[in-house]
């Protein structure tokens, strides 16, 4: 997916006054959340989940490998999972060492090595195989709390059940001044609060993505982000 046309402003110098949403900006007016949504709809109109996969089980697998890990490295790492083992009842018998080996470059995987053995035998053991399709079933797996619980319901299913909070919408919720918060599932409730439901699944794939292109960490690339006029934490003229 090609970036968005920049918008450069080679004559202007930004500067950041603060990183905080200024005094006022909360909670944001309606007319500021609409417009945000309608420029993140011109910029991002057919924004996904960036995991590859080809089914629910595969998904999940996916977002459990993402704790910690991007989006590419996990790509590169789950065709050759999903090719040996296809599905919950063929990972949920698994040798622990040989999962470990195969995703050992994601991070944590002696954690992550147990989630999915655990997720899987409980989808073979309880649903039969099949990913389930509420949030409390899914909370139920190992290695899945709401932010991966909400992906798969999302994405897989279409379900929207709250909104995903990673550390992208996290960063740009708490800038764009959209939540005060710091605490996932309080900064979803405030995003749930002000986002249409139908925009939920959408809005959150759509911040990722300019979390990822824009709106970085370290660096974020105010001369060119079309939100500017909007966000409280903005690198304004100098």
């Amino acid at each position: 997916m090609p970036r968005p046309p920049a918008r450069p402003h080679p004559a202007r110098k930004f500067t950041r006054s603060t990183r905080e949403p200024a005094r006022g900006a909360w909670p944001p007016r309606p007319t500021r959340v609409k417009t945000i949504l309608r420029e993140l709809d011109r910029l991002y109109p057919a924004a996904n989940c960036e995991l590859n996969r080809k089914n629910p089980f595969e998904l999940l697998c996916a977002t459990i490998l993402s704790a910690q890990c991007t989006d590419e490295r996990v790509n590169m790492v789950t065709p050759a999972l999903f090719a040996r083992f296809p599905t919950p009842a063929a990972l949920a018998a698994a040798p622990a060492p040989v999962l470990e080996d195969m995703i050992r470059s994601t991070g944590f995987f002696r954690n992550k090595a147990k989630n999915l053995l655990g997720a899987a035998r409980l989808l073979s053991e309880k649903w039969a195989g099949e990913v389930p399709r509420s949030m409390d079933e899914l909370l139920e797996l190992p290695g899945v709390a709401r932010k991966t619980a909400n992906v798969v319901l999302g994405t897989a299913y279409g379900i929207a059940s709250g909104v995903v909070v990673d550390t992208h919408i996290t960063r740009l919720a708490g800038r764009l001044g959209l939540t005060r918060e710091t605490a996932p599932e309080r900064i979803e409730r405030d995003l749930m609060d002000i986002i249409p439901r139908e925009r939920w699944i959408l809005f959150a794939h759509q911040l990722i993505w300019h979390g990822r292109r824009i709106c970085h960490a370290r660096k974020p690339g105010c001369d060119t982000c079309p939100l500017v006029p909007n966000c409280p934490s903005a690198f304004r003229e100098a």
